[in-house]
């Protein structure tokens, strides 16, 4: 399901503009930034585990922020240079979908990392704990 049409019947127009063409949400706006229900957070494109929401904390930014991934092995890691700024874009191993960036200004007690995440690339799936 990679081809572009499939993409747009799937998701929304946000949805598109923020997973498959590298768009950003604005900050404080996103379903999930203040989620603080036990479960994960799973790729709006394929449905991939992403994060835990026992690694998710409030960073502050506007955006849901986790120390690290369910498996680092699930995102995929690119220089990104737009905007004038040097970062690393994190997107879904799987299927491509463009998640947010990762700093290293995060919890220095635990990874360091700061995986922010636009809301609109997540989809969240409840357990544990309610």
């Amino acid at each position: 399901m990679n081809d572009d049409r499939n993409w747009r019947d799937k998701l929304t127009a946000e949805e598109y503009r923020i997973c498959r063409e590298k768009g950003t949400e604005p900050p404080f706006s996103g379903e999930y930034n203040h989620n603080k229900r036990t479960g994960r957070y799973l790729c709006k494109c394929c449905g991939e585990s992403l994060f835990d929401s026992g690694d998710k904390y409030d960073s502050g930014s506007g955006w849901p922020s986790f120390d690290r991934p369910v498996d680092d092995g699930s995102i995929r890691y690119e220089q990104d240079d737009s905007l004038g700024m040097r970062r690393v874009e994190i997107s879904c191993e799987h299927c491509g979908c463009h998640l947010g960036h990762v700093f290293e200004d995060g919890p220095q007690e635990t990874t360091g990392r700061r995986f922010c995440v636009n809301s609109l690339s997540l989809d969240f799936e409840a357990g544990g704990d309610e």
